[in-house]
């Protein structure tokens, strides 16, 4: 018995979301007294692989199959992932709650005959019957889900669960998933890359604009805030729909759902469906001049003022931190 834990790469190399899976499903292995084995598909160095030991894996799988990478089929890496699950024994798999997540963990879990928990926030509260944490109703409340088969699939909020490092005993071995060629019907006939930029959902620091911004021409400071941080820059939906940003940026319930641990509301109302997509984020600073902004709400940290003054210091108080 295991914990099978699907770790993502990109060109291969793990990021942050990887190793906190690893962590969690560490944890959790230690309270079942069993052991984690890391799934990795892809072109992979073996010394980016041994990273995964780091923080918990006592086994890498390593799958080399590049038809997996060129495809990106789901149903393929589906089968793959559910493979790995029965040749590993195991009775968990973990997934990270992102778009890629959400996308192969119901079809694991239905291949598996298991029971599945999507946006998992926390350690299983019981394992008698197992029970598992999870937010509800747009992040507003918590549900707590009884899993009764034996069997399980995870898909693991991002940043629920810190980063732990063990000692690194970690053994690679390749791994053959024996996936049909009729399972890739997946054709990508082209790929665009963003290059030199912080890609939005991978960011830890989001700088993100609203409709009190008041226009276009006004989102430089916006950038070079979010530049200063190592940051990426978003924007709220009305924005997005006005043309002032792309839609790629667009963060909410009806754009891109982010978990940053630094998160920037500058001339944001805060409507529940950007709450909805944001309120992940282990820290909200929020500027409005409006102190009645459903914003301040979720806020950890709340400016009342004019954003085109507020902004500004905000960016000199950077400037002179990175300074020193």
């Amino acid at each position: 018995m295991s914990i099978l834990v699907y770790t993502e790469n990109w060109d291969g190399k793990f990021k942050k979301l990887s190793f906190e899976l690893v962590s969690y499903a560490a944890a959790l292995a230690k309270e079942s007294n069993t052991t984690v084995t890391a799934l990795s598909i892809g072109n992979v160095a073996e010394d980016e692989l041994k990273k995964l030991g780091d923080y918990g894996a006592d086994k890498i799988l390593n799958v080399k199959n590049e038809k997996f990478t060129e495809t990106l089929d789901n149903r393929a890496l589906a089968k793959a992932v559910a493979n790995a699950v029965e040749a590993e024994d195991a009775h968990v798999a973990v997934f990270s709650h992102n778009n890629l997540g959400k996308a192969i963990a119901p079809r694991v879990a239905v291949k598996l005959d298991a029971g599945l928990v999507s946006g998992v926030v926390a350690l299983p509260v019981s394992h008698d019957p197992c029970t598992l944490k999870k937010k509800v109703f747009t992040n507003k409340a918590f549900a707590y889900v009884e899993v009764l088969t034996d069997k399980k699939v995870i898909t693991l909020a991002q940043n629920s669960y810190e980063l732990v490092k063990t000692e690194n005993k970690a053994v690679i071995e390749d791994f053959d998933p024996k996936v049909d060629e009729s399972e890739f019907t997946t054709v990508v006939k082209e790929t665009n890359k963003i290059t030199g930029k912080v890609l939005l959902t991978d960011a830890e620091v989001v700088v993100s604009g609203g409709r009190g911004m008041k226009g276009p021409e006004n989102w430089g400071m916006i950038e070079e805030l979010a530049e200063l941080l190592g940051g990426a820059t978003a924007c709220s939906r009305p924005v997005a729909d006005e043309g002032w940003r792309p839609h790629s940026e667009h963060v909410g319930q009806t754009g891109k759902i982010i978990a940053p641990n630094v998160y920037f509301a500058l001339g944001i109302s805060g409507a529940i469906q950007h709450l909805g997509g944001v309120s992940s984020s282990k820290v909200i600073v929020a500027v409005n001049k409006d102190p009645e902004a459903p914003i301040f709400e979720a806020a950890d940290y709340g400016i009342v003022g004019d954003v085109f003054k507020v902004l500004p210091q905000l960016i000199e108080a950077v400037k002179e931190m990175k300074s020193h």
